[in-house]
């Protein structure tokens, strides 16, 4: 079974940082799942089969946190005790949210009007921004003096997530 006190980088046997090689997260995590998976322990006691799904419940939940780099952002702050998206803590850059907003009404403009090169190029700019503030993410990381400044981002990470996804959204609602 696994070691639940582990943090999520150590259980797949990955270095503490934002960027790693995402094939080496995928191979440790098959690994693991064929080692733990509950239906290897089928025939076992009630405890060893209660443990290996608890076993594969947390090595799913790591590696859904590892996979999506806003989730992995948050996960190696909260390591840092850093809580990046408290609820009582909203409030980002009057400049980034000015910008979201033309952004927000220049897609909504799009989709009102059918505009489907539109909200690809929209959708094309707002990957181009997330990849940007992923890279920003990185070497803010690789610079721990630096989590304050990389909680903003994490947050603005988020919401361009939220952004791209709506995006999706709309343009699949064209398709149809």
């Amino acid at each position: 079974m696994i070691d639940f006190s582990q943090d999520y980088f150590a259980l797949f046997g990955l270095p503490r940082r934002f960027r790693f090689d995402g094939a080496q997260l995928d191979a440790a995590f098959r690994a693991l799942q064929r080692d733990i998976h509950p239906d290897r322990f089928a025939s076992a006691g009630e405890a060893e089969r209660r443990l290996a799904l608890q076993s594969s419940a947390r090595v799913n939940e790591a590696y859904r946190a590892l996979k999506d780099p806003v989730s992995r952002a948050q996960y190696l702050l909260s390591l840092h005790g850093i809580d990046a998206l408290g609820e009582t803590d909203t409030a980002l850059a009057q400049e980034f949210l000015q910008q979201q907003l033309a952004r927000r009404e220049a897609i909504a403009e799009a989709h009102a009007e059918g505009d489907m090169p539109k909200l690809e190029a929209l959708l094309a700019e707002t990957r181009a921004d997330m990849t940007a503030l992923e890279a920003s993410l990185a070497e803010r990381f690789d610079a721990p003096q630096d989590l304050g400044t990389a909680r903003e981002a994490v947050r603005e990470l988020r919401f361009l997530t939220k952004v791209a996804s709506d995006i999706e959204a709309a343009i699949a609602e064209l398709e149809e």
